[in-house]
């Protein structure tokens, strides 16, 4: 094949209509994400957007909005109790999952219900 593929550059999780603030408490104050400013030509949209190591996370605004119940993303974690433990102190419920071999893993909702999964292989991967 002529192309190839490098990597994911962004995964764009919806939400509604003027949550933007809702979504800086959570990804950035409660998970740690750190903001990456929008260009000008792509702010009208509304929306944020969040580094994830070299990945960038994005919060589009979607005027009918309804949650990703099953479809999610993943996010590779290093010590993945402690974030466990702040969500559930911030009132995050957490649901557990061991089904995965090898990972100590677990799916929390967004402000907005969109689900989310934390892992963290046990032994490197």
């Amino acid at each position: 094949m002529p192309y190839s593929f490098k990597q994911i550059d962004h995964i764009q999780l919806a939400a509604p209509v003027d949550s933007e603030e809702a979504a800086r408490e959570f990804f950035h104050g409660v998970l740690g994400l750190p903001e990456i400013e929008k260009p000008e030509s792509l702010k009208a949209n509304g929306g944020v957007w969040f580094a994830c190591g070299k990945q960038q996370l994005h919060i589009g605004i979607e005027k009918d909005f309804s949650p990703a119940r099953k479809a999610h993303p993943a996010f590779e974690m290093e010590h993945i109790q402690l974030l466990q433990a702040h969500l559930e102190e911030q009132g995050y419920p957490v649901i557990s999952d061991d089904r995965l071999p090898g990972a100590i893993r677990f799916y929390v909702d967004d402000p907005f219900g969109n689900r989310l999964e934390f892992l963290e292989w046990e032994n490197g991967r």
